[in-house]
């Protein structure tokens, strides 16, 4: 046991966070909160991994055991406000935690992934006393099934409770919103949406009431799923719910999409190369086709009905692998494809491919645990509820709730001094979705969305310049 890289104890708004485990989910997790200028401890095993995550982010390291006492001592357990725990054994997560809340008095969040706990993680985290705990593959199926209901858009996060969305599609060479100015949107198209933001060949825009739409740009907008379906009919884009899907990979997150699939009357087959795996998924999910075969075999593909479904979703383990498959399939179908990537090598060209949707299983981690982290900095009259990173994290969606009266309440939205890109895109109010104008105001019990290009929010009061 030895530290790396070790640092003083933070002071001000700053946290004190342990995170055990350093893997894809680990990295990525301290990756953002060292960023944000929280003061970051990893425990891991592997020495040589850890070193080299130290260096790379300026962290303190712990190599061994995360759940043993000696070692949580050594990376300042009594001191910290969070700890995370992300390694591969779900029941080691949650010893790590459990621990921790005895020999400190830290909050705790713990990844959870296996399909026995899926129905239990409510009463596990209560009784457990644990803050929060994660199931990267249950959300990242939430989100697939999310946009399998509307597979014109490329993205969709969820904000009120489902009472509002942000969804973001790709304007077509034949768009009637090519030339249009935002400003004629309303009289255009008469429906109740607003557009946050617009990514056009790589830089982002807040746009204002003159910007003009152009092909091939992405945009992401807000409105309530009913106006979603009237906008994107307007347009001519895809509103109906697929009625099959094809699943290539058979692990956690192909089983909990194709539940949810089943559930909504949609037909699942599934392509999984390992028969007992096989054998396994046929017993769990009533109803789905399983094929026992290699996925990434041509003829296999074609013969299972490639041509004829709806949307196939490649979720092997190998992002190589889902990329080439979903580049395929792009050429030989009219499907809906969404992609499921779990690192972020040579980014820059997965996006400049041809994808439809891509979904990142460590990201939707990361943003809950962000948003968690901001929340428990800020003690003032309003609190993070959801957070979602757009456009490859150049911009934030950011939902507070107002707790209290505070600078930003009571106040026509016109007349508060906002910073520049930034945008007040919705106010959720008694069951009511609000998409704002400069007259409106917002009033405690709100809970508020902002879009935003900077980054580190954690108050409403942030949005103020």
């Amino acid at each position: 046991m030895n530290i790396l890289n070790p640092l003083s104890k933070s002071d001000g708004e700053f946290l004190n966070i342990i995170v055990v485990g350093c893997g894809n989910v680990g990295v990525t997790i301290t990756d953002r909160l060292s960023s944000e200028g929280h003061h970051v401890t990893v425990i891991d095993k592997n020495a040589p991994v850890l070193k080299e995550i130290c260096s790379t982010y300026d962290v303190m390291g712990v190599v061994g055991n995360g759940a043993s006492y000696n070692v949580q001592m050594e990376a300042g357990v009594e001191n910290a406000d969070l700890i995370i725990a992300v390694t591969p054994s779900d029941e080691l997560n949650l010893l790590c935690c459990t621990m921790a809340q005895k020999f400190g008095n830290c909050a705790s969040i713990a990844r959870v992934r296996n399909p026995d706990y899926a129905e239990e993680l409510s009463f596990i985290r209560s009784r457990l006393g644990l803050s929060m705990i994660i199931n990267p593959d249950l959300e990242a199926s939430r989100e697939i099934a999310r946009l399998l209901r509307l597979p014109g858009a490329t993205s969709i996060n969820s904000f009120a409770r489902g009472h509002a969305e942000m969804v973001q599609f790709k304007i077509s060479e034949k768009s009637p919103l090519i030339g249009k100015a935002l400003r004629d949107l309303q009289s255009s198209f008469s429906v109740g949406v607003l557009v946050c933001a617009v990514d056009r060949g790589g830089e982002i825009f807040i746009p204002g009431g003159s910007f003009a739409f152009a092909a091939g740009d992405a945009v992401s907008f807000i409105a309530t799923p009913t106006d979603t379906q009237k906008f994107f009919k307007k347009l001519s884009i895809e509103t109906r719910r697929v009625k099959s899907a094809m699943l290539v990979g058979g692990g956690r997150l192909a089983y909990y999409l194709a539940k949810q699939l089943l559930e909504s009357g949609i037909a699942v087959k599934i392509i999984e190369r390992r028969s007992a795996r096989c054998t396994e998924l046929a017993e769990l999910l009533d109803g789905a086709e399983i094929i026992c075969g290699d996925g990434t075999d041509e003829s296999l593909l074609r013969e299972s009905g490639l041509a004829a479904t709806e949307s196939f979703i490649p979720l092997t383990g190998i992002d190589e692998e889902n990329i080439l498959l979903t580049l395929y399939a792009k050429k030989n179908t009219s499907a809906k494809v969404i992609t499921k990537i779990n690192r972020m090598n040579f980014h820059d060209v997965i996006a400049g491919l041809d994808m439809d949707s891509v979904v990142y299983p460590r990201f939707i981690t990361a943003e809950s645990i962000i948003a968690y982290a901001r929340a428990r900095q800020n003690s003032i009259g309003s609190n993070i509820e959801t957070l979602y990173h757009l456009f490859d994290n150049r911009a934030e969606a950011i939902e507070f709730r107002i707790a209290e009266p505070c600078e930003v309440t009571g106040k026509p939205i016109m007349q508060l001094p906002l910073k520049k890109d930034l945008l007040i895109a919705c106010i959720y109010r008694s069951g009511r979705v609000i998409i704002p104008s400069g007259h409106d105001s917002i009033s405690v019990g709100d809970t508020v969305i902002i879009v935003t290009k900077h980054s580190g929010f954690h108050e409403i009061g942030d949005i103020l310049s």
